[in-house]
């Protein structure tokens, strides 16, 4: 009895050891990862501190304090870092790191997307098949982007401001975040599926309003796939989800609304009497993406990096594609609109320099007191206005719409991050939030100041340093493909806008608090302005 008494007090002792060891000892003192600065003492030995600050939405404005106190590279769980300056950042992004699991949950229709694809060699294929329409040179010159803007703008947007002028009696104003949602999705629908196939949110509040109250449910249940995945799972296998079933009956009917649009195209496409699509319906995304694929799975086939997640689910694939660029294209561009306007609200006399500019184009934006629509400025010109520049800059500087962590995965060979070597399968993540923050390059960060990025005002190394470090689109190979989209299309509507009128702040409770986050919207989601006519 005695030997067997000793026998189980050998083994208890044995494992107590191997945990203490693997668990206590290896992390904290023989890792490699050991030699990093650690945000909170118990970041070595486990993912409990950073997996709450992201529960309660704090990780971002918690790390930029972090990064300020112990450096540009922190360690925030067992196996995972923060980075907060360039160098680690080219390393991270430029050195074509793979992305880890947490983007799986961007796997939409359960297959992935150009965003949630995780090797670089997928990203890479499915990117060439759409990145040309996305180019800046080919925005700038496509006749169908020009003319679906010019009639979003002046038969769908322009009217909603106008009618508001004509009721300055009432004090209210109109809510400018629902409707900048509603433009920026009117926007990238047609851009991707054709005027006529695409979305009229800014003509159907009534359905906009449901479908932002549905975004907002997948927003803010994402956390659970995303950083405890096979919990969630098994959780909801046991009939007891951790994320609500309404916020998958809200992720669900988002998937269905899309499916319909892509079905809607098809069919459009497929039809034998269907006309000659003139360029208000040409769908150009939707062309370039099924074209593209074709001709891969003609080619390459089964040889292909796209089979089978693209080749073989080839209406899915298509569908995932797409769903992912009219969720991001709406909120990214949505979110800057309104805070620029909040921001240019708060100045009647920036708002007249940047109408002074603005009609310096030839031609303009100006509505003519006859009501004719005028005609659309030339792109390289609009693109070419410092001032205009700089405000949608500073904006996206200070309010980025996705300030939160972009996580990568060293490669298993490991690799080097500043000064620590790093062993391979870490995640490490950059954050707009705190790139933005950086006291060296953006004095007195917390200030919207536009001035910081006019030539004329700021030295050309200091513009170089801020845009390096500018980090709103991220970097590197998976930057954002629709940067150059965002930018033109958020232009064109604050040209529209402030060619035209001067807008006023009627309520903008809740703008001061971003929400800290992935994603960085008003606390409340709403801004009333008021508009006036410019005579």
């Amino acid at each position: 009895m005695a030997q067997s008494h000793d026998w189980v007090g050998a083994a208890a002792a044995a494992i107590a050891a191997f945990l203490t060891y693997r668990y206590i000892i290896y992390p904290a003192v023989l890792s490699p990862l050991a030699r990093v600065p650690s945000a909170h003492w118990s970041a070595p030995f486990s993912r409990v501190w950073i997996l709450w600050i992201r529960f309660v939405h704090r990780e971002n404005s918690t790390l930029h304090s972090t990064h300020r106190r112990l450096g540009p590279v922190i360690r925030v769980g067992p196996s995972e870092l923060s980075i907060n300056d360039l160098d680690s950042v080219r390393t991270v992004y430029q050195g074509g790191f793979e992305k880890p699991a947490w983007y799986s949950v961007f796997d939409n229709y359960g297959v992935p997307c150009m965003f949630s694809a995780r090797p670089g060699a997928e990203h890479s294929a499915r990117k060439r098949l759409i990145s040309h329409v996305y180019s800046k040179s080919y925005l700038q010159s496509s006749t169908a982007a020009a003319a679906q803007s010019r009639a979003i703008l002046y038969d769908r947007f322009l009217p909603i401001l106008e009618d508001s002028v004509a009721k300055t009696q009432t004090p209210h104003g109109i809510d400018m975040y629902s409707i900048f949602m509603a433009a920026t999705m009117d926007f990238i629908a047609a851009y991707i599926f054709g005027l006529g196939n695409g979305a009229n949110f800014l003509g159907d509040k009534a359905y906009r309003e449901h479908f932002l109250e549905l975004y907002k449910a997948r927003n803010d249940y994402g956390y659970y796939d995303q950083e405890m995945p096979w919990l969630t799972k098994f959780c909801r296998k046991l009939g007891v989800p951790l994320c609500p079933k309404w916020a998958d009956g809200a992720n669900k009917e988002l998937g269905e609304w899309c499916w319909r649009l892509c079905v809607k195209m098809e069919d459009a496409q497929e039809s034998e009497c269907r006309p000659h699509a003139g360029p208000l319906d040409q769908p150009i995304v939707w062309s370039a993406l099924v074209s593209g694929l074709r001709n891969e799975k003609a080619k390459r086939g089964q040889a292909s990096v796209l089979y089978p997640t693209a080749l073989s689910n080839f209406k899915l694939s298509v569908a995932s594609e797409l769903f992912d660029h009219v969720l991001a294209g709406q909120e990214t561009a949505g979110l800057t609109l309104t805070y620029l306007s909040w921001r240019l609200s708060q100045s009647l006399e920036l708002q007249a320099q940047l109408r002074a500019e603005l009609l310096s184009l030839s031609p303009n934006m100006r509505l003519p007191k006859d009501g004719t629509p005028p005609a659309m400025p030339d792109p390289k010109q609009l693109d070419s206005l410092p001032l205009l520049h700089a405000v949608v800059t500073e904006t996206l500087r200070l309010h980025a719409p996705i300030p939160g962590a972009q996580p990568r995965q060293t490669p298993d060979s490991g690799c080097r991050i500043g000064p620590y070597a790093v062993p391979g399968g870490v995640r490490v993540a950059a954050l707009a939030y705190t790139l933005h923050r950086d006291e060296t390059i953006f004095p007195d960060p917390e200030e919207w100041d536009h001035t910081r990025w006019l030539p004329s005002c700021v030295g050309e190394e200091d513009r170089k340093r801020r845009n390096r470090q500018f980090w709103a689109f991220s970097s590197g190979g998976r930057m954002c493909i629709g940067s150059n989209f965002a930018m033109h299309e958020m232009k064109l509507i604050v040209a529209a806008i402030y060619s035209n009128y001067t807008s006023h702040t009627v309520d903008d409770d809740g703008m001061e608090k971003q929400s800290d986050g992935y994603t960085g919207r008003p606390e409340n989601e709403r801004l009333f302005l008021r508009f006036e006519r410019v005579v």
